[in-house]
């Protein structure tokens, strides 16, 4: 059957494929069974051959990698649930890290991320936003790549040294709005963002890959780390999502999804969103899935995902909510009320008294209808529900085929080395042009010397005198006669230009 088996409450409760690409939302206090359900649900989908995508915050989803222990009290519920053939098995699954410590290195480029969200991870302002959708024009118009943080920074450095001909022709830019975007990228790089942006860049097509034996690629993101930047955390989804609905070809319906993403933590995907991204995740939601991409949100509370996307979830799992407080009286009223109404159950007070692997589950149905809210028992996965150790991990990304295509880094041309060339091209012209400078004062200083030294032949020094000088003592000494007047005139009349004439 070309369906998903959830659990079991009054009757078995499947999850047509037909309709998994209508999203879903797995919701449920701490330690009330959310992860469970969430592996259950993944290696379901892996084995109907469809590829899943899994950020691990928590660090205990990476057992979807190993075989489950059997146990009598697994075997109970699977009889009990109606899973006839139930044994424990691996699932075939590939690491991910953004920082490529505990899997293969994820990474997406500059001009890939753009503009707009690179101003959410960077936590900008209007005005700086703007000045950073400057800088990428500029990239843009002047044919620089921008790959890496290398990049980002020479091209801030670019618009620092020509601040005052950028702003003439972009738009006015203060120092102090540029200095303060220089420093959030320091930041963004000392909290991991080095190795987030470079090449070889995420190909879509490998998030989509089953292995030899038809099953789903389970993609397992570790996040546990990356989750203490949650600004990168929320953007590097918002960046996955949007490529994925933007690169990804119309499907219309499928049978069954193409990819299956699943967002644990989601409320860190809408704290501190601004509107207008906000209405671009919306605007996702809704038209992603014609792409046969289906997307389930993981968080304690309904309330954390906004209203606008809440309902568009049409799969929904509860697990048991606490109403201690008045926030958690609110959370319950709001799970109740994103049912369809069940006449033998009351919502709002079995929510808070569902067991540990219990949940109040909702799928669509025929013609994409929502079934009425059940009270079930989730079905046990058959992986190992907990965390693989270090030696596992480290033998399944061995293992992993796309191993070899990713974890080597390349750092080809782009603006740090075209703009550090035309640096050096302008530093290597300058000696060029003083030593031709030196040239020509040498023999400017050549001619100055030969020059000197006729001016001291005809008008002398301080410690000898001259010709002129010579000649003229001479002549005075014969001034008195005939002859001597007629040297004193030759000599006169020759050195001005003059002929002697009596």
């Amino acid at each position: 059957m070309n369906t998903l088996l959830i659990g079991k409450g009054d009757q078995q409760v499947h999850l047509n494929l037909k309709y998994a690409n209508r999203h879903g939302l797995i919701a449920g206090a701490t330690g009330t069974g959310k992860t469970v359900s969430l592996m259950s649900l993944a290696e379901g989908f892996s084995r109907q051959g469809v590829p899943v995508f899994i950020t691990d915050v928590k660090g205990d989803i990476s057992g979807l990698a190993m075989a489950g222990t059997p146990s009598e009290k697994l075997l109970q519920r699977a009889a009990q649930i109606g899973i006839e053939d139930y044994h424990n098995e691996a699932n075939p699954v590939v690491l991910w890290d953004l920082a490529g410590i505990q899997g293969h290195p994820l990474r997406t480029t500059i001009s890939e991320m753009g503009p707009t969200l690179l101003s959410r991870i960077l936590e900008l302002n209007d005005t700086q936003s703007g000045i950073l959708d400057i800088v990428f024009q500029l990239a843009d118009d002047q044919g620089l790549l921008l790959l890496d943080l290398d990049d980002l920074r020479a091209m801030l450095a670019l618009v620092a040294e020509e601040r005052k001909e950028v702003s003439a022709k972009y738009g006015l830019i203060s120092a102090q709005s540029l200095a303060a975007i220089q420093r959030s990228v320091l930041g963004l790089e000392r909290d991991g963002g080095k190795d987030f942006f470079g090449e070889p860049a995420l190909q879509l097509d490998d998030l989509m890959r089953t292995n030899l034996q038809g099953r789903g690629i389970i993609n397992l993101l570790a996040a546990n780390k990356l989750i203490l930047t949650p600004r990168l955390y929320s953007s590097f989804l918002l960046w996955l999502l949007s490529e994925l609905f933007e690169n990804l070809p119309e499907v219309g319906d499928p049978e069954k999804p193409k990819l299956v993403f699943f967002i644990d933590e989601a409320h860190l995907l809408f704290e501190g969103c601004p509107p207008s991204l906000l209405k671009r995740v919306e605007q996702i939601m809704r038209l992603i899935r014609s792409k046969g991409v289906g997307v389930y949100f993981c968080s304690q509370f309904p309330d954390d995902v906004p209203g606008e996307i809440l309902g568009q979830l049409g799969n929904r799992i509860q697990h048991a909510l606490r109403a201690y407080t008045p926030r958690d009286q609110k959370a319950v009223k709001t799970a109740a009320e994103t049912f369809v109404p069940n006449p033998k159950l009351v919502v709002s007070e079995v929510i808070s008294q569902l067991g540990v692997g219990e949940a109040l589950v909702s799928m669509l149905a025929d013609k994409g209808v929502p079934t009425m809210v059940e009270r079930a028992l989730i079905a046990p996965p058959r992986c190992r529900m907990g965390p693989a150790t270090s030696e596992e991990l480290h033998q399944v990304r061995a293992q992993s085929p796309i191993g070899g295509k990713y974890d080597h880094a390349i750092n080809r041309e782009s603006a740090y080395e075209l703009l550090n060339q035309r640096r050096t091209g302008v530093a290597t012209s300058n000696p060029t042009s003083t030593a031709s400078d030196t040239a020509n004062d040498g023999q400017t200083g050549q001619k100055a010397e030969e020059q000197g030294w006729f001016s001291e032949l005809i008008f002398g020094n301080k410690r000898r005198q001259g010709l002129a000088e010579t000649l003229s003592k001479q002549a005075a000494r014969t001034v008195g006669s005939q002859l001597g007047k007629q040297i004193l005139r030759g000599i006169l009349g020759g050195m001005l230009g003059k002929s002697s004439r009596r």
